[in-house]
């Protein structure tokens, strides 16, 4: 048994071997290095701290170093920094940073406990005296201190992870302006995408700006001020940043010391946790661990492994041999009111490691309330659910509000037994209407996912749609019309699941049928209906409506920049936010109702008030603060604003004069009811081919798509040039097809100036003049098109007649004849031919 041990590194990993080492061994030499003067603090408490919800410092330290060494009779050394291993005297080299003194110390065991830091990218300007990152309570107490000083406004965040989102809503509590920034197409990594864009949509509800797929190019520190300058070009001025945008392991000092480390800086350990030298342990962020799901290797940056491993090692030192048996990356989250969890692995790991949907493992996703609906407070939440074909489970992420750990919880523990779904079906999980429902969440993923592996049930996912030919499925809407008012997939038809069965022969049995219902239940149903009626091509779309909206809705950063305009300008007209002691609010509780009801309930009260009347409305159907916002949209009633309560939200909705069109005539049409208005559509004829005149097209499109228009734009004969792709296609033509393929320019890039095109060198001119004015190119007007919803229609008969082919043009593009330009522009009151 070792006489002398020496620990580097405290907190999670450090602090608890060596805690666990003294009661195994208490005769063994304890001494514990820490470069810092606090040994054990809550990290995972610093934001909460800084926000104001922890007031007392205090509170986050765990252990201070007194306390630690004469509890545990373990030498305790803060401030004293290790900056040297040599491992063939056994022995390491201190400094005791306070005086400079360079000491040396022997050990028959060292463990590593060094941790992680946050990224510091080499970016011009991320020295400014306003800029931040958070991992110590140093840093904590530099953060305090800034923002009682200079009491700043405005705020950036870079970086959607766990302590990014986190120091967003506590800076938000602050009452600051917020923006998100992050690099990604989402935040939150352990999240799948369509989980992620839940939390987008919550964050944005709270008017904080998020910036996807958008990272920091240069920061410039100004009288007081910072300007970020993203890499799309957008200018945002703060008065405070706070970097999140990473980890990386502090492995330096073992690399020095020669012990195998991977391309990330990881220190390599067995399962003992051994490093490369017998008598060096390592824990915490900085090793590389095994992957409890797939047995790769991976990083795990969290507390609770780090835990576990100080334990095991110290079981280790003293002779107990214990294996460290991996990690499944289990996490939790409170974004503002919102819980987001995840455990095991998420269908990006899986498909890095080529895996893939329905190959290799299958999705069960739906929308289960956290208690028995009856019962107040009910509010439901979104769970995902990835398992084999042989249904053992793999991962499993859940978003929702009151519950969520609890389900998480029962997930993880079933992954590390080994269960599969039909030993989560079989659970027996505590019941009481406060708490759950007879079928618990957990239960109904289960079910749901038996359904899809015995064949019961065949579902398509969101990410699957983008596949299909339109021409060759039918999108069936099974909710009741009040719910279509809402939003529904375009070009669907509406037959409710009550009157199915008398509609079949409606129904093409050739085609591809997916039901759709809110959550998927209803559609469900819809799909045992078919299937045992002969339909043998159906498949449910899973997670219904309610995750389709969620990915597919306009939920761009304008929509937020609208709402904080309309408030201002609300005000500066006259119009009073509304308070809890307003004499002219009315009450309304649709508490405990599922979509539409909360709706039906708003539409029928707010006709007994009188104009100006506030109705303010408590609902537990979290998908109803984005409903209302859409229906007092489409009824010309205003949204004064909504706001989340212990178990319900809230919205209140002033009464005004409706619009004209009603929204039983809207629904009768095969187009979102969002997006549609009367008369002021715009439709666009392209005729030219020139690059001066496509640029003034898109100009045009995209103005009038960000006024709210639905725009389309017909492509004909040398306007079709536009729309091809820059990479040539092999397809089979006939000989003067192939003639004119090669004639035409390939592609926007290619294009000619109608005047002063000077033999290729006016296009480039102009080209780098839109870049140094910041001007958006001719591709990114194009995208921005694509993204505004703009309709984009290539002209069949030119098609023909110049010998492009459908694979030819980019994505996003109809195929259609005069009689579809027609009919879109019966809707229009411009018509514009260029």
């Amino acid at each position: 048994m070792p006489k002398k041990v020496l620990i580097i590194g405290g907190v999670a990993g450090g602090a608890s071997t060596a805690a666990r080492l003294r009661r195994m061994d208490e005769n063994a030499e304890i001494i514990l290095f820490e470069k810092g003067e606090h040994i054990s603090f809550a990290n995972c408490g610093l934001p909460y701290y800084i926000g104001g919800v922890i007031e007392e410092r205090e509170k986050l330290l765990i252990q201070t170093p007194e306390k630690f060494q004469k509890r545990f009779r373990v030498e305790v050394k803060v401030k004293n920094e290790v900056i040297k291993i040599d491992r063939e005297k056994k022995e390491v080299e201190v400094k005791e940073l306070e005086s400079g003194r360079i000491y040396r110390e022997f050990y028959d065991v060292l463990v590593l406990s060094p941790g992680s830091i946050p990224l510091h990218p080499p970016i011009e300007g991320i020295d400014s005296p306003n800029i931040f990152t958070l991992w110590n309570i140093p840093d904590s107490d530099r953060i305090k201190e800034f923002i009682e000083q200079k009491k700043p406004k405005r705020v950036a965040v870079i970086g959607g992870g766990f302590i990014g989102l986190e120091m967003a809503e506590n800076l938000y509590h602050q009452g600051m302006d917020v923006s998100i920034i992050e690099m990604a197409d989402q935040v939150m990594a352990p999240m799948d995408f369509e989980m992620a864009q839940i939390v987008h949509q919550h964050i944005k509800s709270k008017d904080v700006k998020v910036y996807l797929k958008d990272g920091v190019e240069s920061f410039e520190h100004k009288d007081g001020l910072t300007i970020l300058k993203l890499q799309s070009g957008t200018k945002i001025e703060v008065d405070l940043v706070l970097l999140s945008i990473g980890v990386r392991p502090q492995s330096e000092l073992a690399k020095d010391a020669g012990l195998k480390v991977n391309e990330r800086g990881g220190i390599i350990v067995d399962s003992m946790l051994r490093t490369s030298d017998p008598s060096i342990y390592a824990v915490g962020d900085a090793i590389e661990v095994v992957d409890f799901i797939n047995g790769s290797k991976t990083m795990v940056p969290l507390a609770g492994p780090a835990n576990k491993q100080g334990r095991i090692v110290a079981n280790n030192i003293v002779g107990r041999k214990e294996e460290y048996k991996g990690s499944q990356g289990t996490s939790i989250a409170k974004i503002f009111d919102l819980t987001v969890a995840s455990t095991g692995n998420n269908e990006k790991q899986l498909n890095k490691l080529g895996m893939r949907l329905n190959k290799d493992y299958k999705v069960s996703l739906i929308h289960a309330n956290s208690n028995a609906s009856y019962y107040p407070g009910s509010i439901p939440m979104t769970i995902k659910l990835i398992f084999d074909l042989s249904g053992k489970v793999l991962g499993a992420q859940i978003v929702g509000y009151n519950g969520v750990d609890k389900r998480i919880d029962v997930l993880a523990t079933s992954i590390r037994l080994g269960a599969n779904i039909y030993d989560l079906k079989e659970l027996e999980l505590a019941y009481a209407p406060p708490y759950s429902s007879a079928k618990d969440p957990v239960h109904m993923v289960a079910f749901h996912a038996e359904n899809i592996l015995k064949g019961d049930l065949d579902v398509i996912l969101w990410n699957e749609l983008q596949r299909l030919q339109k021409e060759d499925v039918i999108f069936l809407d099974v909710r009741e019309p009040i719910e279509r008012e809402l939003g529904f997939i375009e070009n669907s038809i509406n037959i409710p699941l009550h009157q199915l069965r008398d509609r079949l022969k409606e129904l093409d049995p050739n085609k591809l049928i997916i039901p759709y219902c809110a959550v998927g239940l209803r559609g469900y149903i819809a799909s045992r209906i078919l299937t045992q009626n002969g339909f043998k091509k159906v498949k449910n779309l899973s997670g219904g409506y309610t995750t389709y909206k969620t990915i597919f809705s306009k939920n761009d950063q304008k929509s937020v920049e609208d709402r904080t305009s309309f408030i201002e300008n609300f005000k500066e007209n006259g119009g009073t936010m509304v308070s809890e002691k307003s004499e002219k609010i009315i009450k309304l509780n649709a508490c405990g109702l599922s979509c539409p009801g909360p709706i039906m309930k708003v539409f029928e009260k707010i006709k007994e008030l009188d104009d100006e009347d506030v109705l303010e409305v408590s609902a537990t159907d979290p998908g109803f603060m984005s409903d209302i916002k859409i229906w007092c949209e489409r009824t010309g009633n205003i949204l004064l604003k909504t706001e989340k309560r212990e178990k319900e939200f809230i919205a209140f909705v002033k009464k005004k004069a409706h619009s004209q069109i009603s929204l039983k005539e809207n629904t009768k049409k095969n187009i979102s009811p969002v997006d549609f208005s009367p008369n002021e559509d715009k439709t666009i004829v392209v005729f030219s081919g020139d690059l001066d005149k496509a640029i003034a097209s898109f100009v045009i499109a995209n103005g009038a798509a960000s006024m709210g228009r639905k725009v389309t734009m017909f492509f004909t004969f040398w306007g079709l040039n536009i729309l091809r792709r820059p990479e040539k296609i092999k397809l089979k033509k006939a000989f003067l097809d192939k003639m004119f393929g090669i004639m035409m320019p390939r592609g926007s890039k290619k294009l000619k100036l109608s005047k002063m095109n000077m033999a290729g060198m006016g296009p480039k001119m102009i080209r780098r003049v839109m870049e140094d004015k910041n001007i958006s190119s001719l591709e990114e007007l194009i995208q921005s098109a694509k993204d505004s919803g703009i309709r984009m229609i290539a002209c069949n008969m030119s098609m023909d007649v110049m010998g492009i082919k459908k694979e030819e043009l980019i994505d996003g593009v109809e195929i259609g004849g005069v009689a579809t330009y027609l009919g879109a522009a019966e809707e229009s009151n411009v018509n514009l031919f260029i």
